[in-house]
C-alpha cells in the first residue's frame, strides 16, 4: 500500500500516507470497523515523523475516511456511495494524469494512447 512514498515529490508525505490510504479504503481492501496502525507503528514502518502519521490520520478524519477514538486508535468508517464514487473518479483522473504525462515524456502521442486504450478495452470508452 506504501509502496510508493516519494519524499521528493512535491506532495506532502502526509497527503501521499493519506491519498494511500483513502484508496485501500474506497477499494475496500480496509473494510468498514478496520483498526489502522497506531501512529508510533506506521511511523517506524514507514521511517517518518510521528506527526506527519498524525497529519495523515486527521486529513482523513477530516474527510470522513475515518473515526479517531480517543485512547482506542484510529477506524475506517463506512462511507457514503457519493464519496466513494467522487474518490474512485479523482483516483481514475489521476492515473490518466500520470500515464498521459509518461507518454509524453517518452513522446508517445496522445492518439497513440487513445489508440491503445481502445484496442486494449475492446472499442468501449
Amino acid at each position: 500500500m506504501f509502496d510508493r512514498l516519494d519524499p521528493r515529490s512535491p506532495t506532502p508525505l502526509y497527503a501521499q500516507i493519506a491519498d494511500r490510504l483513502k484508496v485501500a479504503i474506497v477499494a475496500r481492501e480496509l473494510p468498514p470497523g478496520t483498526l489502522l496502525d497506531s501512529v508510533r507503528a506506521l511511523a517506524i514502518r514507514l521511517r517518518v515523523n510521528p506527526a506527519t502519521v498524525v497529519q495523515a490520520y486527521r486529513q482523513l478524519e477530516t474527510e470522513g475516511f475515518v473515526e479517531m477514538r480517543q485512547g482506542s486508535g484510529s477506524y475506517v468508517k463506512e462511507i457514503a456511495s457519493e464519496l466513494r464514487t467522487r474518490e474512485q473518479r479523482r483516483e481514475a483522473e489521476q492515473l490518466v494524469r500520470n500515464l498521459v504525462k509518461e507518454a509524453g515524456d517518452r513522446g508517445i502521442h496522445i492518439d497513440l494512447l487513445r489508440t491503445a486504450f481502445l484496442a486494449h478495452t475492446g472499442g468501449a470508452a
